[in-house]
């Protein structure tokens, strides 16, 4: 019994790499393929196939016979989006990484008023800011709110954007390192996409420096932005240990791009 209680577990894990396989795809996909793909005899693959036809988790298309993830598969998916709580999910973490880093630790989100801080955890480092749980960051000369702009959904920012534009273009010194127009701003976007992360240092908080990075979804959209603050210049440097564990930390709480 426990012997054929192993050989229907290997089936299954075969058949959920059937089907694994098929969500990574761009689209359709024929028998032939399937089992290339994932190295199994086309008999095998096709009875896994009839298997998930029958339980709605695969479809067909009539006229080329190639398969596609069915209706079941796309409610499974949608379940277990609903059920990622970036949030808290990745608050659970900012202890160590706190340690890991010396640094105090913000986790923000997207809110009314912009870059909201809604989780804070102080590093070894003492570290003297006003920043607090509720504090709004702005959306260019902040680290945090950069991250934002380069990965939030530009619908969401626009209308921040406007009104902190307005703003530097009354009092350019405000942003010392971009231009103040809606082509600066693209590029800095940009610059901070290539780079993966976004950094500030003390022209814009004076004594401290100041990273951070996004947490992503499966559309590759800023969900949450972790940000690190300390005092030594050298932690945003692009080589920096503290840039490495934080870009990790980051990517580990993010869901891969098309999952």
């Amino acid at each position: 019994m426990a012997g054929d209680a192993g050989a229907g577990l290997k089936s299954l894990e075969a058949a959920l790499r059937v089907l694994a396989h098929m969500a990574r795809r761009d689209g359709p996909l024929g028998l032939s393929e399937i089992a290339r793909d994932c190295a199994m005899p086309p008999s095998k693959v096709h009875r896994y196939l009839a298997s998930f036809l029958a339980a709605g988790l695969v479809s067909q298309e009539m006229r080329s016979g190639r398969y596609d993830l069915g209706p079941e598969a796309m409610q499974l998916g949608l379940a277990a989006l609903s059920r990622l709580d970036f949030v808290n999910h990745t608050a659970d973490g900012l202890k160590a990484l706190a340690a890991d880093t010396a640094m105090t630790v913000l986790l923000a989100v997207w809110g009314s008023g912009g870059a909201t801080v809604v989780r804070w955890q102080r590093g070894i480092t003492p570290t003297v800011t006003s920043i607090g749980l509720g504090t709004s960051l702005p959306l260019l000369n902040s680290a945090t709110g950069r991250v934002f702009l380069a990965w939030a959904p530009p619908e969401a920012t626009q209308a921040l954007l406007d009104t902190e534009l307005r703003r530097v273009a009354r009092n350019p010194s405000l942003l010392p390192d971009a231009t103040p127009s809606k082509a600066g701003v693209a590029a800095l976007a940009q610059g901070v996409r290539a780079q993966g992360y976004a950094s500030v240092d003390g022209q814009f908080i004076p004594g401290l420096v100041a990273i951070a990075a996004p947490i992503l979804d499966w559309q590759g959209q800023a969900q949450a932005v972790v940000t690190l603050v300390g005092v030594d210049p050298k932690a945003a440097h692009p080589g920096a240990p503290e840039v490495a564990t934080l870009r990790a930390f980051c990517k580990a709480h993010s869901v891969p791009k098309g999952h």
